[in-house]
């Protein structure tokens, strides 16, 4: 088994409880720890044989762009996505943070971490 890590995607995306957050929007970080086998692509060298990174941002990105009121909600959307796109992934980890979140003061980021 492996763990194929995709860190640091950023998007720029309207996910808010708050009116100024589904207005304005801000900026988000997504990371993702996928569970699979790349023996087979290990051997052979080709995409064919393992999960498409790229086409796991894709997907990620896609979800990015759906507005919702919680990152629980966001989170949880990604990891059906994946799942349902990539049936060889045994289990996945998804990360989103949101970048300056509007709470009455200077904090860096508010993150939310799911496994499925």
């Amino acid at each position: 088994m492996a763990m194929i890590e995709i860190e640091g995607m950023e998007f720029y995306a309207f996910h808010g409880h708050f009116e100024v957050e589904k207005v304005a929007g801000n900026r988000f970080l997504v990371n993702l720890k996928i569970d699979t086998d790349c023996s087979k692509a290990g051997q052979s060298d080709r995409l064919e044989d393992t999960l498409d990174y790229q086409k796991a941002y894709l997907a990620v990105k896609e979800e990015m762009a759906i507005p919702s009121n919680l990152l629980e909600h966001v989170v949880q959307r990604i990891i059906t996505r994946l799942k349902a796109e990539f049936p060889e992934i045994r289990k996945v980890a998804v990360k989103v943070s949101k970048m300056n979140p509007p709470m009455g003061g200077p904090i860096e980021k508010v993150s939310l971490s799911m496994e499925g």
